[in-house]
């Protein structure tokens, strides 16, 4: 058996969203090491952030529980509950008694304190390695509005992730999807966004057209979607916050299964050509418009590469559904699947390193990946529908969705780690799926 848990001579890499350094960094031993192997979280405590203004401890312990709730949701790192901790963290400033923390086998201890001034709220936190006694990188303070204080917390748990893992956060990001609501046969399906963990949901269209397949900026500044209001399928452009709504292409087809590139610059999408559709990419600026494949088959559900040279999508031009890469700018595309079933709704992960798929097969669907070339292929999940893939920013963690049969069934969605482990579903008011994730809101 693996054990995933080391302690190495190796300061954990600092997140690129950290702001403010107050305090001087010592070399830091501790660090989770994360393989394929069975993996033992890491126990950790998080005292109540101290208030750092009066009247700030409900906005301390709301911050705290943010943090909490998001470390342990990874599946990497276990809480140890406060009714079991024997010290108390009263004064920010003042030193930690590590005993007392060892005494309760934390491996890590994350102190922290919060304040609100008018509408500004600031936090601080430090990350300890209790049998190292030492704290792990600088110090770190966050400010923001009030009405982000989850955001605030967020930022810490990405920054203790990233120094306990070596790896980006992830926490700090937001997803949209299709909030459905209504009974199976008269479903109303609206355009919504939410922070990764299902908290402040808005909506964004009104229910009254058929909305498909939202796919949120990498800024998560742009949604862009597919919508039935003007009779035939139709891509269409709205700000992530509401407001300033468009048609991303003026053409007489139909456009479906849009995406950004990663910069934002660019939208490749489906259009129907003829019998088929082929996959065009549009200049964000220009609205200069560019077809990228031309054939007789259905090609769809493109999506670039980290660095916006490759395009992946899926094509029946072998006789069933089948990935295919091929250049950002057109040309020749290479087949990459060649399992049993059929392969659907590519998206190239953030590293760069693999795709994530849906895979009908057997009459299950799965979310599995693969690498880049087809090799290695992992089925992730299996279910009666499992669908649309989509990536954490730090490329960690897929998020997708299920649906159940029966008259009262519906779809959810759902997050998995990339080893197949720790499945949990995504907390929303009612049904959602076809999540889309952005990256880091910096």
């Amino acid at each position: 058996m693996v054990n995933p848990l080391r302690r190495n001579l190796i300061l954990g890499v600092p997140a690129a969203l950290l702001l403010r350094p107050f305090a001087a960094a010592a070399q830091a031993p501790l660090r989770i090491e994360i393989t394929e192997g069975v993996i033992e979280p890491m126990p950790f405590a998080a005292p109540a952030f101290v208030p750092d203004t009066p009247d700030a401890a409900d906005l301390a312990n709301r911050i705290t529980q943010v943090v909490v709730d998001d470390l342990a949701g990874t599946g990497l790192f276990r809480e140890i509950p406060r009714a079991a901790h024997i010290g108390r963290i009263l004064n920010f400033d003042v030193p930690v008694q590590f005993a007392d923390w060892r005494a309760i086998n934390a491996q890590a201890l994350i102190t922290g304190a919060a304040g609100q001034s008018g509408d500004r709220v600031a936090v601080r936190f430090r990350l300890w390695d209790v049998f190292a006694q030492q704290p792990l990188g600088e110090g770190l303070q966050f400010e923001g509005s009030a009405a982000n204080w989850r955001r605030m917390g967020h930022k810490v748990a990405d920054a203790v992730y990233s120094r306990l893992t070596g790896e980006g956060g992830y926490f700090d990001s937001r997803v949209a999807y299709i909030a459905a609501s209504g009974p199976k046969d008269a479903r109303r399906k609206q355009v919504a966004v939410m922070d990764f963990d299902g908290a402040n949901s808005i909506t964004l269209t009104d229910g009254s057209a058929l909305v498909l397949t939202p796919r949120i900026s990498n800024s998560a500044r742009e949604i862009l979607y597919t919508s039935y209001e003007q009779g035939a399928p139709r891509v269409f452009m709205i700000e992530a916050g509401g407001g300033r709504r468009q048609v991303l292409d003026d053409v007489q087809g139909m456009t479906f299964a849009p995406r950004f590139s990663p910069d934002g610059s660019r939208a490749v999408f489906s259009m129907s050509t003829g019998t088929g559709s082929d996959i065009f990419v549009s200049e964000m600026g220009s609205r200069r418009r560019t077809q990228l494949t031309q054939t007789s088959s259905i090609d769809t559900a493109p999506g670039f590469s980290p660095d916006g040279g490759q395009i992946v999508f899926e094509s029946d031009r072998a006789g069933t559904q089948q990935l295919y890469v091929m250049s950002s700018g057109g040309g020749e595309a290479r087949r990459i699947s060649f399992g049993e079933g059929r392969y659907a709704t590519p998206v190239w992960s953030p590293r760069g390193d693999l795709i994530a798929f849906t895979k009908i097969v057997g009459g299950r669907f799965h979310i599995g990946v693969m690498r880049t070339d087809g090799s290695n292929e992992r089925l992730l999940t299996a279910s009666y529908i499992d669908e649309g893939p989509t990536w954490s920013p730090n490329g960690r963690v897929l998020m997708f969705f299920r649906e159940t049969p029966g008259e009262t069934g519906g779809p959810q969605i759902y997050s998995v780690d990339i080893t197949g482990r720790n499945l949990r579903r995504v907390p929303t008011a009612g049904f959602a799926s076809d999540p889309s994730w952005s990256g880091l809101l910096g």
